[in-house]
C-alpha cells in the first residue's frame, strides 16, 4: 500500500516502514505523529484520489531524529561591478519512519498525535524587548596585556642628544 502525503509545502510518496526526510515538525525523537493531508492512496490496482484530500485516511509515523540538511551555498556576482555576495543555508529537517497507512475503518497499531499544516510552531524562550529597553550586556573576559619596558630612545640616539645639549 502507498500514499501521497502533503507536508511542509511538498508532496511525498510513502509506503509502510519507509524513512523520509521532511521539513521540521514539532516533536522530539521517538514521538508518534499522524499525517491527515493524504492526496492519494492505493493498493495494487485500486487507487483512491482525493478532492483535494482523501477523507478518513491517515498516515502514522514516528520521528526518528531532528537534523539539519547539507549546506547550500548562495553566490551572487555581477561582473565588472565589484559586487559579490556569498551566503550559506542549512535547512532543519525531521527524519520520519512511516509505520502505518490507514484507510477507512483501519485502526492504528500505535497511538499517534495528529499533525496539521496549520499547527502552531513551538516558540523559543527568547525575551522580546520593548522599544526603549536595552539589550543585556554580554559577559566580557578581562585580558591583561603586559608590555615589556621599552627605552624611550635607542641608546645611541640618547647619547648623541646628551652630547649635543652639553656642547651648547
Amino acid at each position: 500500500m502507498f500514499a501521497i502525503i502533503k507536508t511542509g509545502g511538498k508532496q511525498y510518496k510513502v509506503t509502510a516502514n519507509e524513512i523520509i526526510k521532511v521539513e521540521k515538525l514539532a516533536g522530539a525523537s521517538g514521538d508518534a505523529i499522524e499525517f491527515t493531508d493524504i492526496l492519494m492512496m492505493g493498493q495494487g490496482d485500486s487507487v483512491k484520489v482525493g478532492a483535494p484530500f482523501v477523507t478518513s485516511a491517515r498516515v502514522c509515523g514516528t520521528i526518528v531524529d531532528q537534523i539539519r540538511d547539507d549546506k547550500v551555498i548562495i553566490f551572487k556576482k555581477k561582473r565588472r561591478h565589484n559586487y559579490r555576495r556569498k551566503n550559506g543555508h542549512r535547512q532543519y529537517l525531521s527524519v520520519v519512519r512511516i509505520t502505518d497507512i490507514l484507510g477507512e475503518g483501519d485502526s492504528p497499531k500505535e497511538k499517534a498525535t495528529s499533525f496539521k499544516e496549520t499547527a502552531p510552531r513551538e516558540t523559543s524562550e527568547k525575551k522580546v524587548l520593548s522599544k526603549g529597553e536595552a539589550k543585556p550586556a554580554k559577559a566580557r573576559v578581562a585580558t591583561a596585556v603586559v608590555e615589556e619596558a621599552k627605552p624611550a630612545m635607542p641608546p645611541k640616539a640618547a647619547a648623541a642628544k646628551v652630547k649635543k645639549s652639553s656642547e651648547e
